[in-house]
């Protein structure tokens, strides 16, 4: 034994904050989804009191997602500016108060106010989420950290036909609302107390702070607009958003309708199918970014790890396609699920090409933008499904267009970026910029 391995102690545990933080990030995006799904699950409700059409809560729902569009591409830019710690707490604030103002609508036009100041505070969610992962993580537990977080969406979305309709069936529609919509400022007050940045962070020890700071060094320099927008790898991410997106909006906003319509369930009913479902997602959401993850730490190439991921996740949403032409209430589910599930293991490996691809600095405008992509899309299915079931009181077609739409989101992802090669970001003259490939 040379004397150099006689002296050295032992090797210094890596902590566990990052996955606090993480945990942190879970509950943000549980409590975002609440928020957003809570009017899903009250349509029958709400249509039944108000005299709503199909367009109606369509516009109610574009409205939402015009909000959302223009709140992500400020969210990102705000986030990359001021820092996770406060731009994650003004959201929070803004989308908790819109949540608890639907309780006091009384017309579409009330409404749609609502869901606009829902969306703008919402929007800063994942930007927020995915730049603190890039903080907080090495690019090898990105994906994996990304899968958790993510899987808050799915949580949400079976909290909320748990918790709702008791609450909406015991206190009324209202009371549903307010009390949700509080969730937001437990939430806030442990964030402004357990978070900071690594560097600054007392909970934070050397190992682990090694350990997350492990990649090699990126130029932090502050990016602009004109420098982001020309890459390819901004595009592949942005037009992934834009055909995908929309897939779970639809799931969230219309799934409940979709088994009253065609099972005949309701707001008393409804709830174990839909748990059923989100349940399910949430094991594609952790699957997804577990196995993409795992492949990378095998040897596999950080290209070919996450769209292998991707790819399986695109084959897993085709059997949606006939969903609405299954007899049986759980087959519908099932099929409904697995698309579902491969959705949520997508999306996680989706947002982490931006970290795998971008510099630090860049991540929050680039899913911001990305984001608005998606949220552009939502807009566009809100109106295509209401127009759609309006006319034909059928989910056939929009079932059969969702089950196609990710083979081909990760063709056109591999066309923009065959390697994933990290973007050559230029900070000087507009005629040094041009494509990274």
């Amino acid at each position: 034994m040379s004397e150099r391995e006689a002296t050295a102690g032992p090797t210094p545990r890596i902590g566990h904050q990052r996955w606090v933080i993480c945990a942190l990030l879970f509950f943000a995006t549980t409590i975002n989804y609440v928020d957003r799904q809570i009017i899903g699950i009250l349509k029958p409700t709400l249509e039944l009191e108000f005299g709503w059409s199909e367009r109606d809560y369509a516009n109610i729902v574009f409205w939402f997602q015009v909000a959302y569009a223009v709140g992500l591409v400020g969210a990102g830019r705000l986030l990359d500016r001021v820092g996770v710690r406060r731009g994650f707490a003004i959201a929070i604030v803004i989308w908790s108060f819109a949540a608890m103002a639907h309780a006091f609508g009384r017309s579409v036009v009330s409404f749609a106010i609502a869901r606009i100041a829902l969306g703008l505070g919402e929007a800063a969610n994942f930007p927020a989420a995915i730049k603190a992962v890039s903080e907080w993580f090495p690019k090898k537990e990105r994906a994996f950290a990304t899968g958790i977080f993510n899987a808050g969406s799915n949580v949400g979305a079976v909290v909320t036909p748990l918790v709702v309709p008791p609450i909406a069936l015991a206190m009324g529609w209202e009371a549903a609302f307010i009390i949700t919509g509080a969730l937001g400022f437990v939430w806030l007050a442990v964030w402004l107390a357990v978070y900071r940045a690594p560097e600054k962070s007392q909970r934070l020890g050397a190992a682990e702070l090694a350990h997350i700071r492990s990649d090699p060094a990126e130029d932090d320099r502050p990016v602009r607009w004109r420098a982001i927008l020309p890459l390819r790898q901004t595009w592949a991410f942005a037009i992934a958003k834009f055909m995908t997106d929309p897939i779970w909006w639809f799931f969230l906003f219309w799934l409940p309708d979709f088994f009253a319509k065609t099972h005949g369930l309701d707001l008393r009913t409804f709830g174990p199918p839909l748990i059923a479902i989100y349940l399910i997602a949430d094991v594609g959401s952790i699957g997804g970014g577990w196995l993409s993850s795992t492949l990378i730490q095998r040897g596999w190439s950080v290209n070919a790890g996450r769209k292998i991921a991707m790819l399986v996740c695109a084959l897993c949403v085709l059997p949606v396609s006939f969903a609405a032409s299954a007899d049986q209430l759980w087959l519908a589910v099932a099929i409904v699920g697995l698309a579902a599930a491969a959705h949520q293991g997508w999306s996680a490996n989706l947002f982490t090409l931006v970290s795998d691809t971008m510099p630090r600095r860049a991540i929050g405008s680039v899913v911001g933008f990305g984001g608005m992509a998606g949220a552009i899309g939502g807009m566009l299915m809100s109106q295509y499904a209401g127009y759609v079931l309006d006319t034909t009181g059928s989910y056939t077609s929009i079932f059969v267009v969702i089950g196609f739409t990710y083979v081909i989101a990760l063709a056109i992802v591999h066309i923009l970026a065959p390697r994933l090669a990290p973007a050559i970001v230029p900070h000087s003259s507009p005629a040094k910029e041009g494509y990274a490939t």
